[in-house]
């Protein structure tokens, strides 16, 4: 690729992007937990999101509305599995179990994304690219239980965990079937994703609201919407999207591992922790885990 590419063809600064805006967002649901419902968290997160990018997808949606039209079974599912429930699913388990229980299981994406393109498309990848994903893996495990392998044999599941583990199935769907996404510009398929997706939350949200748990626009709510939409949603899903296409699914997944880095850096750099060997170890493996998986010609 010639040193002029686009900016979205950086295959590394794809990968970097979305886990940055990505490791805030268990956070801020966690955060905000028990204050703000969290199927009305999701339900406003995507329509704003639409409201949002919906000004610069006006002149796209025109021109692929054929396209999208011939193609609506597949942008339904991809809607349904990365849009209405992922997120929704990942808001309700946070509210039962911890950011520490999410990101470990998250960080079981990547391979779920290996084996889900195997068992739909047949892929296969590389003892180097497997061993990369691997171990990158340990790299996560590393950060998350902070060095301590007693950590994760202490590991216990709660009803919030299932939540979440849905969830990661649904997302790993999600990525391995981007390939089957119709070719029209990503600010028409993002606008069309979101609204779906908010759509097919709607009713779960109503209901919600029917039953006492109504979305209060506090200050907080607000904030956190506008947060959510603007940077794990329309900036994430923009950059993750165009990493899957130029990448390949196998590939792109492994961003989820660099969550926990950032989430770690940023606990060092603006919360005052204290850097370990954990963190270095951790961080190690994961730059190697994903150096040795991107290294090799482009996933199919």
């Amino acid at each position: 690729m010639s040193s002029n590419r686009r900016f979205f063809d950086q295959v590394w600064l794809l990968l970097m992007l979305p886990p940055l805006f990505w490791a805030s967002n268990a956070i801020v649901g966690r955060t905000v937990a028990g204050a703000v419902p969290p199927v009305g968290l999701a339900f406003w997160r995507w329509t704003l999101g639409a409201l949002l990018i919906l000004p610069f997808a006006w002149k796209y949606l025109r021109a692929d509305a054929d396209v999208l039209r011939r193609n609506w079974a597949i942008i339904v599912v991809l809607a349904m599995l990365g849009i209405g429930v992922f997120n929704t699913f990942v808001y309700i388990g946070l509210n039962t179990t911890s950011v520490l229980n999410s990101v470990m299981i998250q960080s079981g994406i990547p391979p779920l994304i290996v084996l889900m393109t195997f068992l739909l498309f047949r892929d296969r990848i590389s003892w180097v690219q497997g061993g990369g994903i691997a171990l990158s893996l340990v790299g996560a495990m590393t950060l998350i239980s902070k060095g301590d392998p007693g950590a994760l044999a202490r590991f216990e599941f709660n009803p919030g965990d299932l939540w979440i583990f849905a969830a990661v199935v649904c997302y790993a769907g999600y990525t391995a079937l981007m390939r089957r996404r119709p070719s029209v510009h990503p600010f028409s398929f993002l606008f069309v994703t979101f609204a779906l997706g908010a759509s097919m939350i709607l009713p779960f949200y109503l209901a919600e609201t029917w039953n006492g748990h109504p979305f209060k626009p506090t200050a907080m709510a607000l904030g956190a919407t506008v947060y959510v939409a603007l940077f794990p949603s329309i900036l994430a899903y923009l950059c993750f999207n165009r990493l899957v296409a130029v990448a390949g699914p196998n590939r792109a997944g492994l961003c989820i591992h660099l969550v926990p880095v950032f989430g770690s850096l940023a606990a060092i750099l603006f919360l005052g922790e204290t850097l370990h060997l954990f963190h270095v170890a951790g961080i190690a493996l994961i730059a190697t885990g994903v150096w040795l998986a991107t290294r090799t010609a482009s996933a199919r």
